[in-house]
């Protein structure tokens, strides 16, 4: 079974989006589509970062198991509001922090708002930049408008059935991206670097 990641981005006060990273969760555990962690960027609380994990002299725990969990993970989540058009200077923060450990990762982006767009100025951004740093972005996405009508406050959706069919699509479509990506499949002919 894979091992999904998700990153709680917002650290704001009365956040949102924290309750579409727990729904996720809940929904692939209870579907037994993975094993998932939230990596919730409010407990981590972390400073700006002065510069890139690999090239920090003593990095902090913290810091080091953020790292090793973004490796570890076979996927990734990324579940950001959109703040004046574009996503959270946290999650800014932590993708520029590293850099290997993005290298052809699968991750699937679920963007939200409180407003009708769903975060698609965000995602755009987000997109762009996790391209330049060669993350592998699936074409799938799971946008959400108008979150706090959307979800309580537990991570549950109030329109259940309509959010678990998009919320299949899109776990399906990084469980098949993960497949993919992993070495193991492919023909070890097709592949010589």
């Amino acid at each position: 079974m894979y091992h999904i990641s998700i990153i709680s981005s917002s650290i704001r006060t009365g956040r949102k989006s924290h309750n579409v990273a727990v729904y996720l969760q809940k929904y692939m555990t209870k579907n037994k589509l993975a094993t998932v962690g939230i990596l919730d960027l409010k407990s981590y609380n972390f400073p700006i970062f002065e510069e890139r994990l690999q090239f920090q002299e003593k990095p902090t725990a913290a810091t080091l198991e953020f790292a090793e969990k973004i490796k570890a993970s076979d996927g990734i989540i990324i579940v950001t509001p959109e703040y004046n058009g574009g996503f959270p200077a946290s999650l800014k923060n932590v993708i520029d922090l590293l850099y290997a450990e993005w290298e052809h990762k699968p991750i699937g982006i679920s963007t939200v708002s409180e407003g009708g767009y769903a975060g698609s100025q965000a995602l755009i951004f987000l997109q762009f930049m996790l391209w330049k740093i060669k993350a592998f972005t699936i074409p799938a996405t799971l946008p959400i408008a108008k979150v706090q009508e959307e979800f309580d406050d537990l991570g549950n959706a109030i329109h259940k059935e309509e959010t678990d069919k998009l919320a299949s699509a899109f776990i399906k479509e990084l469980l098949w991206s993960i497949k993919l990506t992993k070495k193991e499949s492919y023909p070890s002919d097709v592949i010589s670097f």
